[in-house]
């Protein structure tokens, strides 16, 4: 199994930061998830994030609203959630599930964490749990072997940075901008800031992830950050295909541009 810390350790050897492709369970469909994600790690994501579709999100945007909501009209379930995790993780990329705490607490933490390891998964991404409420997630999570990852954002101030640092295993998220996901004309200058004060604190790797559409802008942010998060352009192209092959083909050249422009 491909861990967080040998994906990055490579990148970092490779004079490169990571390229990470994040797509949701049962979308474009079920079967299709898994084919479209291996369809990314075969142009160059080293990382991928599953995401386990909610009915509520609060940081997801328009696009990636549109996505899970095909999903969950597929019917994805928590089940379907670790079997895409699964295939994912049989192409050799370091597979993580993203998802609002709700879920995993409603499904039970430990039974949650041993599903998700058993399935191949490497660890979580829980962008509405905060530090304070976060300590029988991690003890679950550590039990079962997986990573625990958790967001910064520009506003945070230095005490907040350093406690949510504190609570991250793998990788520290940046989010470069305030609000909600989707690809923007540019990347939040603040992305930069973000990181070096982060850095301050861990000596994780810090990814940025919000607004990255085009390979340009994930260039800009590979020069400062260890990985670079993709998802909106993902699936925007995948919403605008024809057919889910059509969509598997635009993100791979996507994914191709944006891994061969992140090598310093």
């Amino acid at each position: 199994m491909t861990t967080l810390q040998t994906v990055f350790a490579k990148a970092k050897a490779d004079n490169r930061a990571a390229l990470v492709g994040y797509l949701p369970a049962g979308f474009p469909s079920k079967g299709g998830d898994v084919a479209a994600a291996a369809a990314l790690v075969e142009a160059g994501c080293d990382v991928i994030e599953i995401g386990l579709p909610y009915s509520d999100p609060l940081m997801d945007g328009p696009t990636i609203q549109d996505a899970v909501h095909r999903s969950l009209t597929n019917g994805t379930r928590i089940a379907d959630v670790m079997r895409t995790v699964e295939g994912v993780a049989a192409t050799g990329a370091a597979t993580l599930v993203m998802t609002y705490w709700n879920p995993v607490d409603k499904y039970g933490a430990e039974r949650f964490a041993r599903d998700l390891a058993n399935a191949g998964g490497v660890g979580t991404i829980t962008p509405d749990l905060t530090p304070e409420e976060s300590e029988p997630w991690r003890a679950a999570s550590a039990s079962a072997g997986i990573d625990t990852v958790f967001l910064v954002a520009p506003s945070s101030t230095e005490d907040r940075i350093k406690a949510v640092v504190d609570c991250c295993t793998g990788f520290v998220y940046a989010a470069s901008l305030m609000g909600v996901t989707g690809a923007r004309e540019s990347v939040n200058v603040a992305a930069e800031g973000l990181v070096k004060r982060t850095r301050a604190h861990t000596d994780l790797p810090v990814c940025v992830g919000l607004g990255v559409g085009t390979g340009a802008q994930a260039a800009e942010v590979a020069a400062y950050a260890d990985g670079v998060i993709v998802g909106s352009a993902f699936i925007r192209r995948i919403l605008d295909a024809p057919d889910e092959a059509a969509g598997r083909e635009s993100i791979a050249v996507l994914a191709k541009d944006m891994a061969q422009g992140m090598r310093r």
